[in-house]
């Protein structure tokens, strides 16, 4: 009988937090009605299948905005401080909404991907499900719900990775992120339980974790922190846990390279800043800055250096995200809101210029199966549209001005150097020194393509050119201008972040 209050309390903290909960029991309806769609119809629902999806995450779109107008600036626990709900993870969200809705309208329009026989009707519900993955991720408030919806969008990934299923490059990337993303789940799952017999609880959103972490043996918790970190590195591709990118990222479609590359990088980044937040006071939080500093450093080093002597497309691009991955720790090393903003910022900026770079891989590879830079040359005055776009898109991921990414590389840059200026810390020296110099380094792998594009003789300058798709053409204008207007007026998004 003593139970029955505590579970009168518990399900009426269910009650009130399922309407906050109303986006994700959106995606889980999606899910199965796109799931249906494509059990009943199969290969004649894959239109229905992509136009419900599209609907329904624009459906979950306004919910989300209707959540970051209703909030007002307050933090909501959910489910007895399962989720965590603020303007931040919102934000987050809809970045990862829109995200999806473009990949979804993207992933029809590559001819290699389209081609293969059992059709889109299963990527389209792969994608919905990991969408509601990624949403729990960013809304993580205890450490058992790290691990499930890790898991979740770790499974959408496999599956999609190894999607065209009679392709041997398809299959071997496939292979390899199943084997290495086991391990990085296994090693994650033992540091978890180290916490939680450390500390004896699973949140990590209130004090008490740090608070019983500090009475442990420091040798004890940095172990388990390491463990825990290496799981989520794995999402993220820092280094050391970089080592899967290039094979994958070039042996997986395109459109799911372009996956990889962003969905699971926003959530992965709302996670890790979510979980180191609460230690950022206390001593673990300088042991946890130094480690995280290391990596990033390292992690930008390693990615842009790597990327000079790549000559196929989406290789380089996959060293690219990885350095990109390493510029986006320094704003979570800021432990602030101002740092939270940037990123946020930084994370939407790169996501809309490296969607719009691997559609563009898409584009050559549609139209003159071009995978390699040798494959672009003279490419540009054949295909102007999409070589202009082409270099607008690869400025923003340099940082270079008139770009959205050059906004977002300067409001993380300040908000590190901000910090510098209180704490004088040689570890956010290290992060500005470093993410200038590597910044400059990029310009000498993303100049290639105009290089290519523009300034080299093509080896076929009679060959007839087949039609090119004009849908995948206007998607990549429409991401063009975005990026354009981010850099024109930053302010217009940056004030919501």
């Amino acid at each position: 009988m003593q139970q029955w209050p505590y579970i009168s309390a518990l399900l009426s903290d269910v009650m009130q937090s399922l309407p906050l909960f109303k986006p994700e029991l959106c995606l889980t309806g999606l899910f199965l009605m796109v799931l249906a769609i494509d059990l009943i119809y199969r290969k004649n629902g894959v239109n229905g299948s992509r136009t419900l999806a599209c609907a329904g995450i624009l459906l979950v779109m306004v919910a989300n905005w209707g959540q970051y107008i209703l909030l007002d600036d307050r933090t909501e626990m959910l489910f007895a401080g399962s989720l965590i709900l603020d303007h931040g993870t919102i934000v987050l969200k809809m970045t990862i909404d829109v995200a999806a809705f473009i990949l979804l309208l993207y992933f029809t329009w590559d001819d290699d991907l389209k081609a293969h026989k059992k059709g889109l009707g299963d990527a389209y519900s792969i994608i919905v499900a990991s969408v509601l993955g990624l949403h729990l991720m960013v809304m993580s408030g205890t450490l058992l719900v790290v691990f499930l919806s890790v898991e979740m969008v770790s499974i959408a990934s496999y599956l999609l990775v190894a999607y065209r299923t009679g392709n041997g490059q398809s299959a071997e990337a496939g292979l390899k992120y199943v084997l290495f993303g086991m391990a990085a789940s296994a090693v994650m799952l033992y540091g978890i339980s180290l916490l939680y017999g450390l500390s004896g609880t699973l949140s990590f959103a209130g004090p008490q974790m740090a608070q019983q972490l500090m009475l442990a043996h420091p040798a004890a918790v940095m172990l388990a922190m390491l463990l825990v970190l290496a799981g989520i590195g794995f999402k993220l591709s820092f280094v050391p846990m970089h080592f899967w990118v290039p094979d994958v990222y070039q042996g997986a479609s395109t459109p799911v390279t372009a996956y990889l590359s962003t969905l699971p990088k926003i959530a992965g980044f709302g996670l890790l800043a979510a979980l180191v937040r609460p230690f950022a006071a206390g001593q673990l939080g300088g042991d946890i800055s130094a480690i995280l500093a290391v990596a990033g450093v390292v992690t930008m080093i390693a990615g842009n250096f790597a990327a000079i002597w790549q000559t196929n497309i989406k290789r380089m691009l996959a060293y690219s995200s990885i350095g990109h991955t390493g510029f986006a720790l320094m704003a979570i090393l800021t432990f602030n809101a101002q740092g939270a903003k940037a990123l946020n910022f930084y994370l939407g900026a790169y996501a809309v210029a490296n969607l719009g770079v691997l559609a563009l891989a898409s584009y050559f590879a549609n139209a003159r199966n071009a995978h390699t830079l040798d494959d672009l040359k003279g490419l540009g005055s054949k295909y102007p549209i999409a070589s202009v776009c082409f270099v607008v898109l690869l400025v923003s991921l340099t940082g270079i001005p008139v770009s959205a990414g050059f906004n977002a590389k300067v409001l993380v840059f300040s908000a590190v150097y901000n910090v510098y200026e209180q704490a004088h810390s040689p570890f956010m020296l290290a992060l500005l020194i470093t993410g200038a110099v590597t910044t400059v380094v990029s310009l000498f792998y993303y100049i290639k393509v105009p290089l290519y594009l523009f300034l080299k003789r093509p080896d076929d300058a009679n060959v007839v050119h087949p039609a090119t798709s004009r849908k995948l053409l206007t998607l990549i204008v429409v991401l063009t201008v975005v990026v354009l207007l981010l850099g024109l007026f930053p302010d217009v998004v940056a004030n919501f972040m």
